[in-house]
Parts: structure tokens; C-alpha cells; sequence
């Protein structure tokens, strides 16, 4: 069976809080640790009111103590923003205190707008040198050697398992060059999918970390009890990308059931091309399309994720989504 996991962005709905939004993340995280998902990432995005997990190490800290053996991770840091032996020590941490449970996926992207960029990096000109920093945070999970000079404390011999996440061909060509699994946007970039599993899996190269190559799909999931629910569930995170896009980035907005009628067509058109690795509807649609992208792409993993404006009906579309997911590996097992 593929292996499934979740993606939070622990989002602040309309009429909601970040105290709330974390802890409805946690509770989302016992929720999958209870329905068998394998890994709870989040994600790091600075200066926007609709998300929570600014300060990914010290969420997932909360949402680890909060569980007790699904993995936690970042999907993902964006490594241009910190020096590598700050995440290095903030992961090593989280590593110490919950031994073979912490994942770290690496990104090069700002994860905000430029101005905060501006505020947040050592300078404008680090994501140029991304793959020393990559493989210099690797360094500080190994081992101490003799005579090492700086040290990652806690950190050092924990082997933190690292991924690279992507929406280009350049994450797949430096996962593929450094021998890590690769995680790709899906969920929100998909132009470049097919391209970039292609590059990844053809050029990998083995190496003691990953002697395979190994690759998520990311995938939208909005499931409800009806097609029609589903598609009202979704509602909120079209309505969150037009407002992104449009410079006009708020809290989650509240579902509405004629979004197709009030948006813009060409924003339409965007946003289905943006969204269009998704898995929306009733329980019978959610697995087929979950099926269909399971079939066309060939992951190692998926990971699911959902913008969901209520708590409740979030916490029903992931135990969906897993009940589709067992009923998809079932399916996989009997045609074997």
C-alpha cells in the first residue's frame, strides 16, 4: 500500500485565532495518528494571517508532545531563510526529544513576499547558495568527527532523515544529484510534475541515505458525504488562492456555494490549473481520483493535505481520505 501523510499549514480560518489554529492542528495530528497516516508536516510561510506555522520547529514541538508515534516534520523549512546550524540545532532538538519521529524537508523558496524576505534572511543573495547549505546541514545530523570545530547541539548523530522539496525541475535535479527523497508541490505548482518525476527517478544517484529514490505526490483533498459538499469545502482554499494571488491575502475565507458564478473567469482558470491535483467530492469520487493520481504518477507516498475553513469538517475529510487510501492499497493487494 501506498503510504499516506498529511500536510497543515495550521490555517486561521475567518472568525478564528492562531491559538486556535494550532490547537486544532495537534488535535489533527492525533486524528491522523489514530486513521494511520504515516508522517503530520508543516510549513513554513511568514507575514500571512491565514497561517500559523511561522515558527515550524516550535509547532511541531507542540504537535509531537501532543502525540505519540506519527512522524512530524517539515514540509518544509526554507533553508535560504535560516543558517544551516540553526535548523540544524532546532531539529536536533525536536530529534533528541522525540527519537525516530522528526523529518525535515528543505525548501529554496522565500515562503513569502519580498519585503518580508527582506527581514527574515542573513541576505537576498543565500538561495544561490542553497546546495552548500543543503549538504552543510546534512553534515551537522552526522556523527561528530575529531577535531569538528562547530557542532549542532543537540543534533549531532541524530541523522534527522532529510527531504527536498520542489515545484521545479531544480529540487528534482538536487535531490536526484544528492541521493534524497523529494517531495513535489502538487498540491498548489503542478506544471512541471510529470517533468520533474522523470528527472528525478532517471537521474538518481544511490547513496547511504537513500540507496533508492523515493518520491511524494502532494494532493489536495476536500471529501465530504456528497460531491456537492466536497465542492463547497473547497470553496474557502479557491477563495484563499485568488486573494493570494491578487494581493489581497487574509484569513481562510468561509466557504460559499457559488464561487464559479462570483470569480473572475481568467482567476478561475487559474485556480483550476493551480488546484487541478486534487481529490474533491464524496467518499466513492475521493478514492477514484486519489486512484487515478495514484495510477498516473506512480508515488512512493502521497501526502494530503486540506484548506478547510471548519475544524470538524476538516477532521471528516481526513478520515475519508484515509479510508479511500486503505481501500485504494486493498485493491493494489488483491490485483498483485
Amino acid at each position: 500500500m501506498v503510504p499516506y501523510s498529511v500536510l497543515d499549514l495550521s490555517p486561521i480560518p475567518e472568525g478564528g485565532t492562531a491559538a486556535e489554529a494550532l490547537r486544532n492542528s495537534a488535535a489533527l495530528a492525533r486524528h491522523a495518528e489514530g486513521l494511520g497516516y504515516d508522517r503530520f508536516w508543516m510549513a513554513e510561510h511568514h507575514n500571512m494571517t491565514g497561517i500559523a506555522s511561522a515558527a515550524t520547529a516550535v509547532a511541531l514541538g507542540y504537535v509531537a508532545s501532543q502525540t505519540t508515534s506519527i512522524r512530524v516534520g517539515a514540509g518544509g523549512v526554507m533553508l535560504p531563510n535560516h543558517a544551516p546550524l540553526v535548523i540544524a540545532e532546532q531539529f536536533g532538538t525536536l530529534a533528541t526529544l522525540y527519537p525516530d519521529r522528526v523529518d525535515l524537508g528543505l525548501g529554496r523558496a522565500p515562503g513569502t513576499d519580498m519585503l518580508t524576505a527582506r527581514a527574515l534572511r542573513r541576505s537576498l543573495d543565500n538561495s544561490d547558495n542553497f546546495p552548500q547549505d543543503v549538504f552543510e546541514l546534512i553534515s551537522y545530523f552526522e556523527p561528530a568527527g575529531p577535531g569538528q570545530k562547530v557542532r549542532a547541539i543537540p543534533g549531532a548523530g541524530t541523522r534527522v532523515p532529510v527531504w527536498i522539496l520542489g515545484s521545479s525541475l531544480y529540487g528534482a535535479q538536487l535531490a536526484a544529484h544528492l541521493g534524497l527523497p523529494y517531495a513535489f508541490a502538487s498540491h498548489f505548482a503542478p506544471a512541471a510534475l510529470e517533468q520533474a518525476i522523470e528527472v528525478y527517478r532517471d537521474t538518481y544517484r544511490p547513496s547511504e541515505r537513500s540507496p533508492e529514490p523515493h518520491f511524494m505526490l502532494a494532493i489536495n483533498v476536500f471529501a465530504a458525504d456528497t460531491d456537492e459538499a466536497g465542492r463547497v469545502l473547497k470553496s474557502s482554499m479557491q477563495q484563499a488562492f485568488v486573494n493570494l494571488r491578487t494581493g489581497q491575502a487574509g484569513p481562510l475565507p468561509r466557504p460559499v456555494t457559488d464561487f464559479e458564478e462570483r470569480v473572475d473567469p481568467m482567476a478561475k482558470a487559474m485556480v483550476d490549473d493551480a488546484l487541478s491535483v486534487s481529490a474533491t467530492g464524496s467518499p466513492a469520487t475521493v478514492r477514484a481520483e486519489l486512484a487515478r493520481l495514484i495510477d498516473t504518477h506512480q508515488p512512493d507516498e502521497v501526502i494530503l493535505t486540506g484548506q478547510i475553513h471548519d475544524h470538524a469538517a476538516r477532521l471528516r475529510s481526513f478520515t475519508i481520505a484515509a479510508e479511500a487510501m486503505r481501500q485504494i492499497g486493498a485493491a493494489q493487494e488483491a490485483a498483485a
